[in-house]
């Protein structure tokens, strides 16, 4: 099948995107997080798991933007998901709609009976990109927060429950934790090596700063925490409970451990996502947290 190539304003041009490329797209996404945000809070392992996301093939699902002097400037990549970023310096030339209709082209040329995408709520020119292709609103996304100025209280140790860090030989264990706890809204179960690139394989994962709960030797919850450089805050990639321990304060009692040991690391706040399909927003703010900004993910539909 041939690749398609984005129609792309003078000056510029298109590859796919390469693992070589993964320092330099890192870059351009912390680019377009300043602009929106006034910080950057991406990690580079975010970035190379995207391109290894089980099911894109980067020469035909990826694209990254080249200015006329050869500087990374965009990239876009799609597979049921998708991203855009273009680097603010380079914005209102129309590379943004050249990637996002790349993006569903390819999607259709993919068979895909759709295509979402998240963009910050704040970044209002992206918002309305979306909505005037055809885009419509699917969930909610909120970054919450959690100030570590002061050390964070501990709740009381749960009754038959033990708490300690992660450790080498929990990956299997948790992996199956995770994706029992969020078959309920998430479209599919991630394979062991999808799960792991995103969280316990990245270079960002902090294992010590990342609790587990155990019912005597069963594995019921867990708080999977990442370091992210540069930012001096911690962050929190997943946090799952198994259902038949849910309401006992269980992913307080972990989040609680994983904010403390950040405050002990000299961070100056803890983050994480959640999105409203997920129905945790109202945990996350009885734990202390509130939210720093919001996104919407939007989808369109394809047709058969």
């Amino acid at each position: 099948m041939t690749s398609l190539v984005p129609a792309l304003p003078a000056g510029y041009r298109s590859r796919p995107a390469t693992v070589d490329d993964v320092p330099a797209i890192h870059a351009l996404v912390l680019e377009c997080e300043r602009e929106v945000y006034g910080r950057g809070q991406s990690d580079v392992g975010a970035v190379a798991a995207d391109l290894v996301r089980p099911g894109l093939v980067a020469e035909s699902d990826t694209v990254v933007v080249l200015d006329g002097a050869g500087r990374l400037v965009a990239r876009a990549w799609v597979d049921r998901r998708s991203e855009v970023d273009v680097h603010p310096e380079h914005r209102g030339r129309g590379l943004g709609a050249a990637l996002l209709g790349w993006t569903v082209a390819r999607a259709r040329q993919a068979g895909v009976a759709r295509v979402v995408q998240t963009v910050p709520d704040a970044d209002t020119a992206a918002v309305a990109l979306l909505r005037g292709h055809g885009y419509e609103p699917l969930v909610t996304a909120w970054l919450l927060e959690f100030p570590l100025s002061a050390e964070p209280s501990v709740p009381e140790p749960l009754a038959g429950i033990t708490v300690r860090s992660f450790r080498p030989g929990d990956a299997a264990a948790t992996h199956v934790l995770v994706q029992d706890a969020f078959d309920e809204w998430q479209e599919r179960r991630q394979s062991y090596e999808e799960w792991a690139a995103h969280t316990v394989e990245r270079s960002a994962f902090a294992p010590g700063r990342s609790a587990l709960a155990f019912a005597g030797d069963q594995l019921v919850g867990a708080a999977l925490a990442l370091d992210v450089p540069g930012t001096g805050e911690g962050y929190v990639e997943q946090v799952a409970v198994r259902r038949d321990h849910r309401g006992r304060g269980i992913a307080r009692l972990l989040l609680r451990h994983t904010f403390r040991a950040f405050h002990h690391a000299g961070l100056d706040a803890c983050t994480l996502w959640t999105h409203s399909d997920t129905g945790a927003l109202d945990l996350y703010l009885r734990v202390g947290m509130t939210v720093r900004h919001s996104s919407t993910v939007f989808r369109k539909d394809l047709g058969a």
